[in-house]
């Protein structure tokens, strides 16, 4: 079957170069019929799995039909497969021509595409890849599908544990979420902003979160609410025991020690002395806190 595929392929190459020939009779290349040729090849490699070739193909179908964007964008899909970073390089190359050709939803979903590709991968390329999609889609006024995008930016942020950018990223969040009056969404980036704030260490800018969503439609005594100033209390109390027992944020918090805190806790548990305590602390420290997420 695959050796079939391969022959079919070269057979339509063939014809792309008999196409682009000129003669006595024939002054000028017929490019277009050559690049469906190309397209037709393209299709054929991949069936049989040559990925390389395959690209070579959609890169030769994009060189002479100049309209179809789409075919360096496939290039770089067939590159996924053993060149990843030859795959992103082909489809932000496209996403440009994208733009350029007036088509920038086409280019932002692109771009999300991308970012999933190569989000195993390499998260900081991807929280770029997210952030540019978000961008055009922003730029388009199309604030529910930017702030999808921007998400994915923040979460990925707090993996790498680059807390300063997921603060910004998650504000940028809340003020669209806002604006499209999703206010049930804003109370939930509130409370990943608190959560980033105090793994931050900044108490005061994770209690000003809080405090400016009381402007907030039904944020006040709301469930999100409630749960956030408990936890804030029992931070600047330092009391674990009493954030243990009434946080519950949608299993984002729960048994996860205080960002900084734990002052009352560790004092007791040090009072008690002996060998029992000192395995517990050893392993508190090993625990990775971010583990879980916190947006």
């Amino acid at each position: 079957m695959a050796a079939q595929k391969i022959n079919e392929a070269h057979e339509h190459i063939a014809k792309a170069e008999k196409c682009l020939k000129t003669s006595l009779t024939k002054w000028k290349p017929d490019f277009d019929s050559a690049a469906s040729e190309y397209a037709k090849a393209a299709v054929c490699f991949k069936n049989a799995k040559q990925y390389e070739q395959a690209k070579d193909a959609y890169l030769k179908e994009a060189e002479y039909h100049t309209e179809n964007k789409t075919a360096i964008e496939q290039a770089g899909m067939m590159m996924k497969q053993k060149k990843m970073p030859e795959a992103i390089q082909y489809i932000e190359k496209a996403c440009m021509m994208y733009m350029e050709n007036g088509t920038p939803d086409t280019a932002a979903m692109a771009l999300d595409r991308a970012g999933k590709l190569i989000e195993p991968l390499n998260l900081e390329k991807a929280v770029d890849l997210y952030q540019k999609a978000a961008g055009v889609f922003e730029n388009e006024d199309r604030l529910r599908q930017a702030v999808e995008l921007l998400g994915k930016a923040s979460r990925l942020l707090v993996r790498l544990k680059r807390l300063d950018e997921a603060a910004v990223a998650l504000q940028k969040e809340k003020n669209m979420y806002k604006e499209i009056e999703n206010f049930p969404m804003c109370f939930k980036k509130t409370t990943a902003q608190v959560l980033v704030h105090l793994h931050r260490g900044d108490f005061v800018a994770a209690d000003k979160c809080v405090r400016e969503s009381y402007s907030l439609p039904g944020y006040s005594g709301s469930e999100d609410c409630v749960a956030m100033e408990t936890l804030l209390q029992g931070y600047d109390e330092q009391d674990e025991d009493q954030v243990y027992r009434k946080t519950f944020i949608q299993g984002e918090l729960s048994k996860k020690k205080v960002p900084g805190g734990g002052g009352k806790k560790k004092k007791a548990a040090a009072s008690q002395g002996g060998a029992g305590g000192a395995p517990a602390a050893a392993k508190d420290e090993e625990e990775d806190e971010y583990e879980g997420g916190l947006c």
